[in-house]
């Protein structure tokens, strides 16, 4: 089973058409499980209205939520240790990824954040 944690960036890029979607979407393709914090749904509705395109409810049928059930200050830490600054809702869903496993190496952390791509490698998902 292969495992990735989805960033709102990527499904963004594939609904946007942007550059390299087609082989990102390959890509996606490739897992058999895909998870995301459900805060990517108010990131992805919120571009879609501000880019002016129909929200599809359809991008986000593949993936399976994290719903944390306590606090996740202790992941929250860890990637902060990491010494880059990143925006509030990219350390959230490094988080929830660490959340997911004890194990980074263990699971995917796709995004087209380089910052947060970044701080992924550094805790240690396969990017």
């Amino acid at each position: 089973m292969t495992i990735a944690y989805v960033d709102t960036s990527c499904l963004l890029a594939i609904a946007f058409g942007e550059s390299g979607w087609k082989s990102l979407k390959r890509r996606l393709h490739g897992f058999s499980d895909l998870v995301s914090s459900n805060l990517l749904e108010a990131e992805f509705r919120a571009a879609c209205v501000r880019e002016e395109i129909a929200f599809d409810a359809r991008m986000l049928g593949s993936l399976r939520w994290i719903f944390p059930d306590r606090a996740l200050s202790p992941e929250l830490e860890a990637a902060l240790r990491i010494g880059l600054v990143i925006r509030g809702a990219d350390l959230w869903h490094i988080a929830c990824a660490l959340y997911l496993t004890e194990r980074p190496a263990e699971l995917v952390f796709l995004t087209l954040d380089a910052r947060q791509l970044e701080v992924a490698a550094r805790l240690g998902f396969e990017t």
